[in-house]
């Protein structure tokens, strides 16, 4: 690993908007399933920051191992994140078997919303899913100071059709989750 000291939070936050969120500024092609070169996304970074001149592969590398989520992926040549796009167009995900119950933190004043609609993606590509109620109050609380924790049926779901796909070791996502397989304690 290079010696020079690079800020891998700051680099992960860029990496996020490049994979995620606007590709087509750093000038990146993304595949059907999320993946671009990992040069030529250490290229577009080098040329947005010049003080990572130096970044390369075990940069990313690093920067994988070290985040407390697990948010990108790394295969021979080719980096993709795993979720949380919200670019046009869905990426390509192969529907997987969930654990039979997943949890979505949101803010209380959208469960009217959520009882007539069922969860939707709204500005991304898929409904986001916890496999825990701790991790559904950590992100519902980007939402709200109190968030209130869904419980989302999957059996019941899957069985009636609904796709569910593996994002990582917290995240599950679905296309959208009908409100009958919502559960709410309020």
């Amino acid at each position: 690993m290079n010696n020079k000291t690079i800020d891998l939070r700051a680099v992960s936050r860029t990496v996020s908007h490049a994979l995620r969120h606007e590709p087509w500024l750093y000038e990146l092609e993304l595949n059907d399933e999320g993946w671009t070169s990992i040069e030529a996304l250490l290229s577009a970074l080098r040329k947005d920051r010049p003080e990572w001149s130096e970044l390369d592969v075990d940069h990313l590398a690093e920067m994988i191992a070290t985040s407390a989520k697990r948010r990108y992926e790394i295969q021979g040549d080719r980096i993709r994140a795993f979720y949380g796009h919200s670019l046009e167009g869905k990426l390509k995900k192969i529907p997987a078997t969930p654990p039979e119950v997943l949890f979505h933190g949101t803010n209380p004043a959208v469960l009217p919303q959520i009882e007539t609609s069922g969860l939707l993606p709204m500005a991304r590509q898929y409904v986001h899913l916890s496999v825990d109620e701790d991790t559904a109050r950590e992100v519902g609380r980007r939402k709200c100071r109190k968030p209130i924790i869904l419980r989302i049926c999957t059996r019941d779901a899957a069985a009636a059709g609904v796709h569910f796909y593996e994002g990582n070791d917290k995240v599950w996502l679905a296309d959208a989750v009908p409100a009958e397989f919502i559960e709410s304690d309020s």
